[in-house]
């Protein structure tokens, strides 16, 4: 287990020191109160702590995981290891007072990954962590110096925004999230629809009071009535030092643009894939996303600098330390804010430029599928070819199992689309009449990793050498016609889904039904406990359920 570890503020209990878990290890899920932005309020939490553990893993080995309470989880996103999926996708969720343990291997996959429930809109409200799988043979470990955490340890807490949303970026060593947060359970914003731009946010919203933000020595935002302190997060750097920074995006709603004022970076890493170094000044990170950054602690004056990650939505802007951390050279003042600037971004991160160091193989058109997605909205809810995604009463893989032979049979009709093993499948994502709502839309596929043909905001198809994640913006133009590409080599049941979690919850969702039936089957060996989880489920009240 690595030495990783990660300062939280875990309210009424002030700090705790919670160190990194994995490759074994009990993941508990408990309901516990907490006041990551100062105001009380209750969450679903791993290990009682938000962002939940830090859980590590090592390339070709085995790794397991004992989930204990009432989640469906998700990994983003090992294409193969772990048989992973929405609720009532793949499996039912896992009832209070019960476990589940996950128990796979990564031969071939190392990168930054993340963990979250996908039970309503349940991570949302704080069941969300990051997951590292370490390469002993990284090509790139010359790059850079630190590296989760081994000669670092963890400094942070939290940066805020202001009312109800704020954003939130938490650091455990060289690993950095950022999130939103909510004064309302999601699932209270996710029955109000659309209406969560009125009722969820602020400060358009008239259903909270939206006082501007205060703050106090030391850059330690404050808000009227506010019930503790909540410091910003800070980077201790060593200067000199070259850092492998692992940026991982488990937010519900925003995008941000992610810089460091006086520095650039290269990025190295996207969604688990390597790539040929980039340098970039910033990165616009959209939910689900992830990226390795790596940069040289070389600046020639020893001081405090800005780490800043400006929302899309939601309270924009920097002014009383919202959106924002602190990078500290080692020798810095610890009572001073940043003195810093931020200069004009003129070298943000394309995705165009992007090339994987595996390239795609040549393809000669004879084993293409073209499958065409529109997306689309209609009475409150979000569409995918005019059929809004209803989470099934039993779970596709179990509808399989069960003895349905084709798509057709699945439930809920409309929702599921048949591919042939050992094709090209090329998606093209019509987003045009959702280009005003709540865009741009980052598009996550479960159980694959793809390349992405066409990018948001380009029109030019790169078939040669494009970029490879597994969470892609559809854009927010009418132009824009985003394709990616992918191998059936997974026989299985596959989501594809908007990663804006309330746009899920309203609709935004397709399931692949990939291979025959049978040799889904044959690829999906479940375990006896696997065979438990929908009856303990389905024995739960309502009140037991939560109201999910």
């Amino acid at each position: 287990m690595l030495s990783v570890t990660s300062l939280l503020l875990l309210g009424p209990l002030g700090t705790a020191l919670v160190a990194a878990i994995g490759p074994v290890t009990d993941l508990h899920i408990q309901n516990a109160f907490i006041q990551p932005d100062g105001f009380n309020r209750s969450g679903v939490l791993a290990e009682g702590v938000l962002p939940g553990p830090l859980i590590t893993g090592t390339k070709v080995a085995s790794n397991a995981i004992d989930q204990q309470h009432h989640v469906a989880e998700h990994l983003n996103s090992l294409a193969r290891s772990l048989s992973k999926g929405h609720k009532l996708g793949r499996w039912c969720p896992i009832a209070s007072g019960h476990s589940f343990l996950y128990d796979f291997n990564v031969p071939d996959q190392a990168g930054t990954f993340w963990y979250h429930s996908h039970l309503s809109s349940q991570y949302c409200d704080g069941l969300r962590g990051v997951f590292v799988v370490y390469d002993p043979e990284d090509l790139y470990a010359a790059l850079y110096d630190v590296d989760n955490g081994k000669n670092s340890p963890v400094t942070n807490i939290s940066v805020k925004g202001i009312l109800p949303m704020s954003s939130q970026i938490y650091v455990a060593s060289t690993i950095i999230t950022l999130e939103d947060w909510y004064r309302k359970f999601g699932v209270f914003c996710s029955r109000l629809r659309m209406k969560f731009e009125l009722y969820c946010r602020c400060p358009r919203s008239s259903f909270w009071t939206c006082p501007e933000a205060r703050f106090s020595t030391h850059k330690r935002v404050r808000y009227p009535n506010q019930t503790t302190v909540s410091p910003l997060a800070v980077i201790n750097v060593i200067q000199g030092k070259r850092y492998r920074f692992r940026l991982v995006s488990i937010a519900c709603t925003p995008n941000y643009v992610f810089s460091v004022d006086n520095h650039s970076f290269t990025v190295i890493e996207a969604d688990g894939d390597n790539h040929k170094p980039v340098v970039a000044d910033s990165v616009q990170i959209f939910a689900g996303q992830r990226y390795s950054l790596v940069l040289n602690a070389t600046q020639p004056t020893i001081n405090n600098y800005w780490v800043r990650a400006n929302p899309n939505v939601g309270p924009t802007g920097f002014e009383g330390g919202i959106n924002s951390a602190i990078l500290r050279y080692q020798g810095a003042p610890i009572d001073a804010e940043p003195p810093t600037v931020q200069s004009p971004l003129v070298n943000q991160l394309k995705e165009t430029s992007l090339v994987p160091l595996t390239l795609p193989p040549v393809e000669d058109g004879t084993d293409r599928v073209d499958v065409d997605l529109v997306f689309g909205f209609s009475g409150g809810n979000f569409t995918i070819n005019g059929h809004k995604f209803v989470p099934p009463t039993v779970p596709v893989l179990l509808q399989i199992l069960s003895g349905a032979k084709d798509a057709s049979e699945l439930l809920p009709k409309g929702s599921f689309i048949p591919l042939e093993l050992n094709k090209t499948v090329q998606i093209t994502f019509n987003a045009s009449a959702v280009a005003a709502i709540g865009a741009p839309h980052p598009i996550h596929l479960h159980g694959h990793n793809f390349d992405v043909i066409r990018s948001a905001g380009s029109n030019t198809s790169n078939y040669f050498n494009p970029p490879r994640r597994d969470v892609v913006s559809a854009g927010d133009s009418v132009t824009d016609n985003v394709i990616i590409r992918f191998r059936t080599d997974n026989p299985g049941p596959w989501f594809l889904h908007c990663h804006i979690d309330l746009h899920l919850v309203n609709g935004f969702a397709i399931v692949f039904a990939e291979d025959k039936f049978p040799n889904i089957i044959s690829s999906n060996p479940v375990p006896d406990a696997w065979n438990q989880l929908c009856p303990i489920y389905n024995n739960l009240t309502a009140e037991q359920r939560g109201g999910l």
